[in-house]
């Protein structure tokens, strides 16, 4: 009850500033919420470490992860329906081709994205193209805290599936895909620590299998996208379809592929590594390292 009064107040304050002045103050307050946060400062300064970030630059990216983060609650706060051609307007993209072609392809199409920028308002393109947007997302156990997310994400053109674990979620995911629509899957944390096995960063963790099960299923194209902030706007970055190896046993296939999109990722992250809003225990030392 306490979390959604907040966002409501939140809406209501952030809602009534101009655009500019919105994500500073966004921006302002997630570095200044960084210095009460001991524990997700000390995770992202892992994380930083991982990504080759130099030992004496750490506490400055520290700070600009947590800034974009509160530009990314910021930004989530201020959208409104009316708001949707103004934030489009300010939308630029690299690889839309690759969209336009699956899309004229009709077999549908994954998009595979880490938690970069603010993917949310990556979706005007495919209201921009005509097509279709579905996301998974995260079961909250606030049910008025969810419903806002819910409404959110439809008011950008994003419809919803809810992660329940159940084999519905996938069912639902197929038709989407059968009628030419797009999945969208954030997939750089792994929530249930049921995924594929990979490498990523150079440390063994799991990715959700999801993205590329998905596409074993459907023989839809898969391809790695990323949101970036650019300025007070947003880059949109759509790389070309991961391959999918041939063969009979299921499991090689996802595992090959799933290893090529955590590359692929790795690749999308360090092109803004500040913009990454990873604040979680994502390897299991990290987990270790917090028991």
């Amino acid at each position: 009850m306490v979390a959604y009064l907040a966002v409501r107040i939140g809406m209501g304050i952030v809602g009534l500033l101009p655009y500019r002045a919105a994500i500073r103050l966004g921006s302002a307050t997630g570095r200044a919420f960084a210095r009460f946060d001991t524990g997700r400062r000390a995770m992202v300064a892992r994380h930083a470490r991982r990504l080759g970030i130099d030992p004496d630059d750490v506490s400055g990216h520290v700070r600009d992860v947590f800034g974009h983060y509160g530009r990314y609650w910021a930004e989530a706060l201020w959208v409104r329906p009316r708001r949707k051609s103004f934030i489009d307007g300010g939308t630029t993209d690299e690889g839309l081709h690759f969209i336009e072609e699956a899309r004229d392809a009709g077999r549908g199409i994954i998009f595979a994205l880490p938690h970069m920028g603010n993917w949310e308002y990556a979706a005007t393109i495919g209201a921009r193209l005509g097509i279709e947007v579905v996301a998974v997302a995260e079961d909250l156990t606030s049910p008025r805290i969810r419903n806002w997310f819910l409404r959110l994400r439809n008011s950008m053109g994003i419809g919803i599936v809810l992660a329940t674990g159940s084999a519905q979620v996938m069912r639902e995911l197929e038709a989407v895909i059968a009628r030419n629509g797009t999945v969208a899957l954030l997939c750089d944390r792994d929530l249930r620590g049921k995924g594929v096995e990979v490498e990523f960063f150079g440390e063994s963790t799991t990715i959700p299998a999801g993205p590329v099960s998905l596409a074993v299923r459907t023989g839809a194209p898969l391809h790695p996208v990323a949101t970036y902030f650019d300025g007070i706007g947003h880059h949109v970055v759509v790389r070309p379809a991961i391959e999918i190896p041939p063969g009979e046993d299921r499991g090689t296939r996802i595992r090959a592929a799933s290893q090529t999109l955590a590359k692929e990722l790795e690749a999308l992250i360090l092109e803004a590594p500040a913009q990454w809003h990873l604040l979680q225990p994502n390897w299991p030392s990290d987990r270790e390292s917090t028991a």
